[in-house]
């Protein structure tokens, strides 16, 4: 037996960049331990597998896999499923059942430049504990004095926990190295998805960097569901810049810079994050051998 698997980098930025993403359409032979298998031989953070919602049949059922386990919810695969559909398909809307629950993507364009926009689970945030904060900060090599004032850390969710690590200068960001054992255990004793370190460039454009160790990732280059998480954020701490857009720059440092596009509503829990998607080369795993 064979499953075919698809190839999407998302987020990218100027055609070139952002996150891959397998993307597997026809999901519904597979059981959990062949969709770990498979997302374990394409070896991306995240492979989404489509299956039908048989609770409602307007609604399409996505399962996201890192190599390690499953993950509730990852917005770069959804936005590289989405736009996947609408190569097959056409643009619209898809609404979409997670294990973080409903979501909507509306994707747009045409085909080689087709934009995908998520709605994000209604999202929130809490401040950090002081405890794991203290952590998470020794696990980078840095302390509260390396945190800016006007970004207090915090822990927000749009479908999965982040931590949330505004820097008080683009050195320490580009310089981010970290135990990765040390950041590992407080990450998974907190349920934390990611570690969300970015630096404000102005009030409405940030540079990002997102630490995955529970997904056996040393560093994500393009995180849409942190990115929902970080708007929440925003919009808890009274920041400037919401309601509105932000910019998310993020993997420029590992050589896949992305772009990601935050939108906040005051008046609505959830978050929309807008990218785009792009069909990668075939490679030895578009097809992976379960038998």
């Amino acid at each position: 037996m064979t499953t075919e698997v698809l190839r999407y980098s998302a987020f990218t930025r100027d055609g070139t960049g952002g996150n891959p993403a397998g993307v597997v359409l026809n999901a519904h032979c597979l059981d959990e331990a062949q969709m770990l298998s498979v997302a374990e031989a394409i070896g991306y953070s995240e492979t989404a597998f489509v299956l039908p919602d048989e609770s409602d049949p307007r609604r399409t059922r996505l399962r996201y896999f890192s190599p390690k386990a499953e993950v509730a919810f990852c917005g770069h695969a959804t936005i590289a499923t989405a736009v996947a559909l609408a190569h097959q398909a056409g643009p619209g809307e898809l609404l979409l059942t997670t294990m973080a629950g409903p979501i909507s993507v509306v994707t747009q364009g045409a085909r080689e430049s087709i934009t995908a926009t998520l709605t994000s689970p209604p999202a929130h945030s809490r401040a950090a504990g002081r405890s794991s904060l203290g952590r998470a900060l020794a696990a980078f090599g840095w302390t509260a004095a390396d945190l800016a004032d006007a970004y207090p850390p915090h822990v927000a969710f749009a479908g999965n926990h982040h931590l949330m690590l505004g820097l008080r200068s683009e050195d320490l960001l580009a310089d981010l190295s970290y135990d990765y054992d040390a950041l590992a255990t407080v990450m998974a004793e907190q349920s934390w998805t990611t570690v969300n370190a970015f630096w404000a460039e102005s009030t409405s454009t940030f540079q990002a960097r997102n630490p995955f160790p529970p997904g056996g990732v040393v560093e994500d280059p393009a995180t849409g569901a942190a990115a929902a998480a970080f708007g929440g954020y925003l919009r808890a701490i009274g920041h400037d810049g919401v309601p509105g857009r932000v910019e998310v720059l993020q993997g420029h440092h590992m050589g896949a810079p992305s772009r990601l596009l935050v939108d906040v509503d005051p008046d609505r829990a959830v978050v929309r994050v807008t990218g785009t998607a792009t069909r990668l080369a075939l490679s030895p795993y578009d097809e992976v051998d379960l038998a």
